[in-house]
């Protein structure tokens, strides 16, 4: 194996290791403890509230440091530094949650936020680095393995969670409690264990003559505004994953308010995790074939299809199909968008650039939810606000037509 694939590789698994965070405690677990367990008793607008209102904040905190914190890792050279650091914050909050006793929400959700901190502001060094492992010509296959690892990493530990959680007697357990504990612990292990790859095997790139302070960052900004290529795709960006993120959100809650089992919407979460695994890796190539554009087109138009389905889904075998669906091309869109973008940047200046990329990706989910729940107060048909997305994806997809799709030299 060559150097640069060993390289690649070794970028690749940050996201086998990170999203055991994503699978396991951010859509599996939390949500069902938290209620069940930790919030038990306490009347559900309090402790909603305030989970809510700390996990608002945790994004916002991402949002507002991770601009500033690339500036200064693409100044100092320091991109695996603060990639560690935020994998040690992210790694020891997931195991953390174990120590948090019954009835204390608060102190959960504090925790959790914590834990949220390290895995977006990490993922944010992971893709400044996607520069520093691949050349233009390789970012979409490259990008496209990231987001492969990922799906694959968690929904292992995701499958080996549930069977400890839902079996805890064949592992000597006392109960389900004492069993999500333990899970936590070992989305813990897993993120540090499996990290360790990422920081031996990636190399650093050089640092920059600049400065990390807020006036730089208001020049950078005012470059992104000033270059149209780059404004556009991030306003189209904006618009199509903030949908995308609705419904990736909404999916479990939706099957839930229609009556669907438990183990129907586990299942249908394990069973999208493994399926986009080879679709991710699949994207890569078509966008090879057709160009990155045209491919994230595909993807978008696939979410289209998939809100139409939503408004007439009733059945838990229809709930199924669609999650066949969003697991064909969630990973493609997103790795191609991080692919294209890493192409049509000063690649000295990733940290900073995919510090605003990132930025813009935790203040999306934010238009889509509200419109989608304006929608269904005005109407009072949840079917009928799952179509409102469709403005999204189109308006998004119509400001990307503006962005000239990057040139890519020949090997």
């Amino acid at each position: 194996m060559s150097p640069q694939r060993k390289q690649e590789i070794a970028w690749a698994l940050y996201s086998w290791a990170n999203h055991a965070f994503s699978t396991t405690i951010l859509v599996g677990f939390f949500p069902i403890f938290f209620a069940q367990y930790w919030a038990k008793g306490v009347p559900g607008g309090t402790s909603t509230f305030y989970l809510g209102a700390i996990n608002s904040a945790a994004a916002f905190i991402v949002m507002l440091m991770a601009p500033w914190l690339g500036a200064l890792a693409d100044r100092l050279a320091w991109k695996k530094r603060l990639l560690a650091i935020f994998t040690v914050i992210g790694a020891l909050a997931s195991a953390g949650l174990a120590m948090v006793g019954e009835g204390q929400w608060l102190q959960a959700a504090i925790v959790f936020a914590l834990a949220s901190i390290g895995f977006y502001s990490g993922s944010s060094f992971q893709d400044a680095l996607l520069v520093q492992v691949a050349a233009a010509r390789d970012s979409d296959r490259v990008s496209a393995l990231g987001y492969a690892y990922g799906y694959l990493g968690g929904g292992v530990l995701l499958v080996i969670n549930v069977v400890l959680v839902m079996h805890p007697a064949w592992f000597g357990l006392a109960d389900a409690v004492v069993a999500t504990k333990i899970a936590f612990v070992l989305v813990g292990l897993w993120w540090a264990g499996f990290s360790i790859p990422t920081f031996r095997g990636v190399e650093e790139p050089a640092p920059i003559a600049t400065t990390a302070t807020w006036s730089e960052l208001w020049q950078t900004l005012k470059r992104v505004v000033k270059d149209v290529p780059v404004r556009n795709f991030l306003l189209a960006y904006w618009l199509y994953i903030d949908a995308l993120g609705t419904v990736q959100q909404m999916a479990v809650d939706f099957g839930a308010k229609l009556g669907f089992s438990t183990g129907t919407l586990i299942g249908a979460l394990m069973m999208v995790q493994f399926l986009s695994f080879p679709a991710a890796i699949v994207f890569g190539r078509i966008a090879g074939r057709i160009g990155t554009r045209r491919a994230i087109y595909l993807g978008l138009f696939v979410f289209v299809l998939v809100t139409c389905w939503a408004y007439v889904l009733r059945t838990e075998l229809q709930f199924f199909l669609m999650a066949v669906m969003v697991a064909l091309v969630q990973g493609g869109v997103q790795s191609l968008s991080r692919s294209f973008f890493s192409r049509l940047i000063p690649r000295e200046r990733a940290g900073e650039y995919f510090g605003f990329y990132n930025m813009l990706g935790k203040f999306a989910a934010v238009l889509g939810p509200l419109t989608v729940g304006v929608v269904a107060r005005v109407t009072g048909d949840p079917h009928l606000s799952i179509l409102a997305l469709i403005l999204f994806f189109a308006a998004g997809a119509a400001l990307l037509a503006r962005v000239r799709e990057p040139a890519i030299m020949p090997a």
